[in-house]
């Protein structure tokens, strides 16, 4: 008995296998197969944020310490899921809900919810048409989308991004063949706002680019603008005829308030400012693997809106054809139910207050062990993510003597510190500082 063996082209050409009987039944030899025809792919590095935790992962020492994830945990260092989101999901269930597909630009209630919760509810760009939403896959997707549009409708321009950003901007855009520069963000003589050098790179960026923006505690410094400053990026953007793209990945989750995390969109389009913006619900309701999010445009008239959403469905159509249904229900349920709405501020308020709490620990423990050194910066940042200004040899330190796990840009993600686990930190910070 023989198996004739068809295969593609390339190297193998089609084989006759002879075929060994067994108690009647084939048992197949191996084949001996040529050298891949993709041996010659190059290795890519591992991610710079998730290969942390795999390291971590693999460390066996009962000291470790993962703050390179941005996730959530508890003060046992334990993944969280909110209270609100459980009510939802058995509202879920016993709806019973199907499976079946949702549009290309997502559900309804949903794009309603998240479109409210950006600009507050019953906002005169939504009566008005103004406004194109469509649900996608979380941050990074809505970005990626948006990263598209920009090169299919507005090609030729250039993105703008904060030196430093979320790692995940700069390959976003490239992939999605978007060129990029970056703009001055951060001082590190002050560990804080280089407002000066950010004014002047944008003013100098030439008219009509497109400006990316971190709506609050930006990642991954933790520094923002102030209200003032924002007033004065406004008007320098109004003068340059700049598109903003606002990233707004932790509204409610960075202060604890949904309004004052949404500052800085709501101030740009009450100015009269056309925005992008990429919306996440992985932070402030704790959907990270249910990959829910938005991208909006909130422009200036409804025939333009309408435009941009056809635009927007035919690219989202071509990278993931329709969203997930499961977050999106679950934002809708909390965001229409009054009860929730309420319950999930309420948790909201408690996990940004332990994050300030371990903040204020975290810097009370290094002024008590180096007093020598201002240390305030910690608490000026806002967020889950402190820059802690720490050397590449300095976080290896970190790493390697202290079983601590962190981006080697020196950021660090409070929300994985528990306060049992402060006073070890600080004096690790200590001793890389010091020596290293």
């Amino acid at each position: 008995m023989s198996q004739t063996l068809f295969t593609g082209p390339g190297p193998v050409l089609q084989q006759r296998i002879p075929q060994r009987l067994v108690s009647g039944r084939p048992v197949k030899h191996c084949l001996h197969l040529r050298a891949s025809r993709l041996e010659s792919v190059e290795q890519a590095p591992p991610d710079p944020i998730l290969g942390v935790s795999e390291a971590f992962k693999a460390d066996t020492s009962d000291l470790k310490l993962n703050l390179g994830v941005g996730a959530y945990r508890t003060e046992e260092l334990k993944p969280y899921v909110l209270s609100v989101v459980k009510k939802a999901e058995r509202k879920i269930v016993d709806a019973g809900q199907n499976h079946e597909y949702l549009p290309i630009d997502g559900l309804a209630s949903f794009n309603k919810a998240t479109i409210n919760l950006l600009l507050g509810f019953d906002h005169p760009a939504v009566k008005e048409g103004r406004v194109a939403t469509i649900q996608s896959l979380s941050g990074t997707g809505s970005l990626r989308v948006g990263a598209q549009f920009i090169n299919k409708c507005i090609p030729g321009k250039t993105v703008y991004l904060s030196n430093p950003t979320w790692g995940n901007h700069k390959g976003i855009f490239s992939n999605a063949g978007v060129k990029w520069e970056f703009y001055r963000y951060f001082d590190p003589e002050t560990v804080g706002l280089d407002f000066d050098g950010l004014m002047e790179d944008i003013k100098n960026a030439p008219n009509e680019s497109i400006i990316v923006l971190h709506g609050c505690a930006h990642n991954p410094t933790g520094v923002d603008p102030t209200k003032e400053q924002w007033s004065k990026i406004a008007d320098l953007i109004v003068d340059k005829n700049h598109l903003p793209f606002f990233d707004v990945a932790y509204q409610g989750f960075a202060s604890g308030s949904l309004d004052e995390d949404a500052y800085a969109p709501r101030y740009f389009v009450e100015r009269g400012i056309e925005i992008l913006v990429a919306q996440s619900y992985s932070k402030n309701l704790g959907l990270y693997g249910e990959r829910v999010g938005a991208l909006n445009f909130i422009l200036s008239s409804s025939s333009a809106a309408k435009k941009v959403l056809s635009q927007l469905k035919v690219i989202a159509r071509t990278i993931y054809s329709n969203p997930p249904t499961h977050g999106a229900r679950i934002v809708s349920e909390v965001v229409g139910n009054e009860g929730m709405f309420g319950e999930w501020k309420q948790e909201m308020e408690g996990m940004a207050g332990r994050i300030k709490g371990v903040r204020q620990e975290l810097q009370d423990h290094l002024e008590r062990i180096n007093p020598d050194k201002d240390w305030s910066f910690i608490t000026k940042q806002i967020g889950m993510f402190s820059f802690t200004g720490l050397t590449s040899q300095q976080v290896e330190n970190m790493t390697n003597k202290h079983h601590i796990y962190m981006t080697k840009d020196g950021r660090i993600s409070l929300a994985g510190l528990s306060s049992s686990k402060a006073e070890y930190l600080a004096k690790a910070i200590d001793d890389s500082v010091r020596n290293c």
